[in-house]
């Protein structure tokens, strides 16, 4: 969050920023005040969401965009939530609930897609089957887009869900698969600096 907030004052106030990191919930408040934060693509529990919702500047006019983050490999050293298994237990799975959640308790959030960081071995590996997390991760946002149907409530944009996949290492291989939003900060600010 610190990052960001320095980035952010020195930077244009024309950028549309995106979180993309661990979210504490003692942090949403210094996260909602920067101006220009458009989206917060790492959201996975319902505090963090609530957090960062009663965090919104009243001043601000515009909701704050959303994506789940999903651990599509399952990895336990990923973070993100739980992937759907199957459509027949959507409406009791975590995914489900948080975007529930959010679209109905969370007004001043916006419910805008979804989020995973897949495999980038294999979205290098020449192959015909694709990246398997980005092809899980377009599954669970059918998946998801029919159970949010069945609610008045906006979300996503004309019944459209958002996947943000790919980084600067393999966003050709997440646009092919289909993503909206490729995340590519090394591309422009270059490798963070280690931490010591």
């Amino acid at each position: 969050v610190q990052e960001l907030v320095d980035k952010a004052g020195q930077l244009p106030d024309d950028i549309r920023w995106h979180f993309i990191g661990s979210l504490q919930s003692n942090k949403c408040k210094t996260l909602a005040s920067i101006p220009n934060i458009y989206a917060v693509q790492t959201i996975a529990s319902t505090k963090a969401a609530t957090a960062l919702n009663k965090s919104i500047p009243s001043e601000r006019t515009t909701p704050l965009y959303i994506f789940l983050q999903v651990n599509t490999s399952g990895k336990d050293a990923k973070s993100g939530l739980p992937p759907l298994s199957l459509a027949e237990s959507a409406p009791e799975s975590e995914l489900v609930r948080l975007a529930k959640h959010i679209v109905t308790a969370c007004p001043r959030l916006h419910l805008q897609g979804l989020m995973t960081i897949g495999s980038l071995t294999e979205s290098l590996a020449l192959s015909e089957r694709g990246n398997q997390d980005f092809e899980a991760l377009k599954q669970m946002r059918d998946v998801l887009q029919n159970v949010l149907r069945e609610s008045s409530e906006a979300w996503g944009i004309d019944g459209r869900l958002m996947l943000s996949m790919g980084m600067s290492s393999d966003f050709e291989a997440a646009l092919k698969a289909g993503s909206d939003v490729v995340r590519v900060g090394t591309g422009i600010f270059g490798a963070r600096p280690k931490k010591t």
